[in-house]
């Protein structure tokens, strides 16, 4: 560990050598925390960014929710400092090409179905809207679910517990802090890009949405408690949130792997490794677990290396 006294003589350090993490205050002199891992985000793209602060005006938390990997609160204690960072290490060896680390480390946002998006954004202008109508939606997408969560599992908003159902994390950061997060500080996204990947947005969509509610169901019926139903639910919509991302970011690329699976004894994921050198599992498992969601999830994603029918029942009621 190298500690250090201000933003520049941390960017400094950064300058010499390479470092895993970065953890810093939100309140100093001169550069705050939200301006520091602005520019760590800049120039060292791949690093794991945390903030561990006390009180922090709610401005200065909003602006940095965008280069902030997870936010943790004074007091902290040690131990959950540790386990928080085990759980960002445990993944770094997911992803071996650098490139794909950095882009993925650098994400703001996961984007979503455009009418899922255009369905938000009605509910947050109606008069009448509501969190539970909020929540229901959010629900129905992978890209806001993550982000959700990840912002409902940190300390960003003074809030101390792990959640993994969207719904319940939109009652408790509340409609009016939903609604500065989507409008004013723009969370959430919706793919604007080419037409042909978006007519596969909507197969994975409607994939994702049946994995869950199929996932839901069996843990009802084995009568599990109603966390593990809830982390059924949300490990079946966030487990292809990988696809999502390299779809969105590497349209050309990872569109060339999905033509090939015309040839039968071709896998996805064995595609994806020539290709990449990991799989939209890794992708994904990254991700979340650099975001700080639970953990229960983080291993789900990763271990659901989808076969290579996936893509060809996507689109099937």
């Amino acid at each position: 560990m190298t500690f250090v006294e201000s933003g520049e003589a941390a960017l400094q350090v950064l300058a010499r050598e390479p470092f895993d993490v970065i953890i810093t205050d939100m309140r100093m002199p001169k550069m705050d925390g939200a301006q520091l891992l602005e520019e760590v985000k800049r120039r060292h793209p791949a690093m794991v960014r945390m903030v561990l602060s006390g009180q922090s005006s709610r401005e200065a938390v909003l602006r940095s929710l965008s280069p902030t990997h997870q936010y943790m609160s004074k007091p902290c204690d040690p131990q959950d400092l540790k386990v928080k960072l085990a759980q960002a290490f445990s993944m770094r060896d997911l992803l071996e090409n650098p490139k794909l680390k950095a882009l993925v480390s650098g994400l703001k946002s996961i984007p979503s179905l455009p009418a899922v998006y255009d369905e938000l954004m009605a509910e947050l202008q109606a008069e009448d809207s509501s969190t539970a109508r909020l929540g229901a939606i959010i629900s129905r997408d992978a890209g806001m679910t993550a982000k959700i969560l990840q912002i409902a599992n940190s300390a960003f908003l003074g809030l101390r517990c792990h959640i993994s159902n969207p719904a319940q994390a939109v009652c408790m950061i509340g409609m009016d802090m939903v609604r500065a997060l989507v409008v004013s500080v723009h969370v959430f996204s919706q793919y604007e890009g080419q037409p042909s990947i978006s007519l596969r947005w909507q197969d994975l969509w409607e994939h994702s949405v049946g994995v869950a509610t199929l996932a839901k169901k069996i843990a009802g019926s084995q009568k599990s408690v109603k966390l593990v139903v809830e982390d059924s639910f949300t490990a079946g919509l966030l487990h292809d949130v990988g696809k999502i991302i390299l779809l969105a970011e590497m349209p050309k690329e990872y569109g060339s792997i999905i033509d090939r699976l015309v040839d039968p004894s071709q896998s996805l994921a064995d595609l994806e490794r020539e290709k990449f050198g990991c799989t939209h599992a890794d992708v994904g498992a990254y991700l979340i677990g650099v975001w700080g969601l639970p953990h229960s999830l983080t291993q789900a994603v990763d271990s659901m290396i989808a076969p290579r029918f996936v893509w060809r029942i996507a689109s099937r009621p």
